[in-house]
């Protein structure tokens, strides 16, 4: 069967369904994504959009190649996105500075930096407590350093994944509305997925389905242990001129967005599928924000979002063949680095739904581990 010919339907309008349609397209495959509410309206669209293959939260062990790739297709997407679709996704580069306020952090921070000195093209340093304040007088005094390093990136998600869903439409793919109840199959190979009273053959299906991905475990059979995490930002009005840097501290962050507005954040609650945003949120995020920068006490408050983000069990992402299945795949797991992580995702996929083959090992990601 050649590649124009195939049938491959994604569940899930996210990142990692959109990406994989893309890439699937840019290898002359079209695709159709079945999204049950609108592209990009959970945790692909919601999240900050902080992107660094070194710093991310959650990058370590074997999803640090993945980040490490996936940072450079962003990079050639911040460039062709636009060209394609005239969307502006507010790629940028935007220095980091990761606080301290403890000997411990900055032992930690330090063996971070040391691991960046690989990648001598961008500057990293300690910045001591004097060095600091004078980079940024609004930082809190009490912080005794902080690692200072370049390399790091900030889009806009929402505007990110609506260019990546407009430059697949154009390769072909085609964007549908439904919730997906379930798939066909004839011996271990997939033949379709169930759609209301419908029946879409295909001879590949992928599964990105986010936190919702667990559902999927009664129609494969097998355990897919993922589960949501949410987590609440803030968007604040702040007085003064803009911050220069993403400035961060043990998971928490703010910097100014092109928007005007400072983006802070954020929470990680185990609560299911809640995605309202609280008080208590808001009141816990505005609390760490001000232990960093003590001068946004007079900030307005504009919006306060939230999102469920997807997480395995054992913080690994889900990705790669559906044991037991021929033809279906899952992309998944990405957590609170799914945005850093969403474009190689969606070529890993693709390459294995065309080739069979992915060009980065995937042993880790491998979806069996749940069983055993």
């Amino acid at each position: 069967m050649s590649d124009s010919t195939m049938d491959v339907v994604i569940v899930g309008g996210g990142l990692a369904g959109i990406a994989t349609a893309y890439y699937l397209g840019k290898q002359g495959v079209r695709s159709t994504v079945i999204e049950r509410d609108a592209v990009g309206s959970h945790a692909s669209g919601f999240a900050y959009g902080g992107l660094g293959a070194l710093d991310g939260v959650g990058v370590h062990g074997p999803t640090q190649a993945i980040a490490t790739a996936s940072m450079r297709l962003h990079r050639d997407l911040a460039v062709s996105l636009p060209e394609d679709t005239g969307i502006n996704t507010e790629f940028r580069e935007r220095p980091g500075i990761a606080l301290c306020y403890t000997d411990d952090e900055a032992r930690t921070a330090k063996a971070n930096l040391a691991l960046r000195e690989k990648q001598p093209e961008y500057e990293c340093r300690w910045l001591d407590r004097d060095e600091l304040l004078a980079m940024e007088p609004r930082i809190s005094p009490e912080a005794i350093g902080a690692a200072y390093a370049e390399g790091t990136v900030d889009l806009e998600p929402y505007r990110f994944i609506l260019a990546m869903a407009q430059a697949a439409e154009g390769l072909g793919t085609t964007i549908r509305h439904g919730t997906v109840t379930g798939l066909k199959r004839q011996g271990d190979r997939v033949t379709g997925v169930l759609l209301g009273d419908e029946e879409i053959s295909c001879d590949a299906v992928v599964i990105a389905m986010g936190p919702w991905s667990g559902f999927a475990s009664k129609w494969l059979g097998i355990p897919i242990d993922v589960t949501p995490l949410k987590g609440q930002i803030l968007r604040l009005r702040a007085p003064g001129v803009p911050y220069r840097y993403s400035v961060g501290w043990d998971g928490h962050y703010a910097t100014t967005k092109p928007d005007g507005l400072v983006w802070a954040g954020t929470t990680e609650e185990e609560v299911g599928f809640d995605e309202q945003t609280t008080v208590s949120a808001r009141d816990r995020i505005m609390g760490e924000l001000l232990r960093m920068l003590p001068s946004l006490a007079d900030a307005q408050l504009v919006q306060q979002t939230a999102c469920l983000r997807p997480v395995a069990s054992d913080k690994l992402m889900v990705l790669g063949r559906t044991p037991g299945w021929e033809g279906v795949y899952l992309a998944t797991g990405g957590a609170r680095s799914g945005i850093i992580l969403g474009p190689a995702i969606g070529q890993i996929t693709a390459g294995l739904v065309v080739t069979g083959e992915s060009p980065l090992p995937i042993e880790a990601f491998d979806a069996a581990r749940f069983a055993a």
